[in-house]
């Protein structure tokens, strides 16, 4: 499999709510930089990036792109709280597995959505 291959199958498997398959992708030393900071570890990537696949409605992969050490997506998501979630991810892979991956994507809405729940419960 290509890193690009390898990339793809995880975005399919954790989009399809099957987040243990997604795992299979991932390296036991993962190293993952999200807006809030870095995440190192498969168990403390699972916490980070399973509670998102569970609220996750539908996901459009918009563009996709490798080379033999990297890939590169970009794909929209339509969350339970949030309908527009545009995000992209850059991936490094080595042996089959994700070894580093850099997630981008725009924290802002779900803060708001966060927010708006909490007031909504103290009324």
């Amino acid at each position: 499999m290509t890193p690009l291959d390898t990339v793809l199958a995880y975005y399919k498997a954790w989009t399809s709510h099957d987040f243990d398959l997604a795992m299979t992708y991932i390296a036991d030393d993962i190293t993952c930089h999200a807006p809030a900071g870095p995440i190192v570890g498969a168990e403390a990537f699972r916490a980070f990036m399973e509670p998102f696949s569970q609220i996750l409605r539908t996901s459009e992969l918009h563009a996709a792109f490798g080379d033999d050490k990297t890939a590169l997506l970009m794909y929209g998501t339509s969350t339970h709280p949030v309908p527009d979630a545009p995000g992209a991810e850059l991936h490094t892979v080595h042996d089959g597995k994700i070894t580093t991956l850099r997630i981008i994507f725009d924290r802002l809405p779900f803060e708001q959505a966060r927010a708006a729940q909490a007031a909504s419960q103290q009324s």
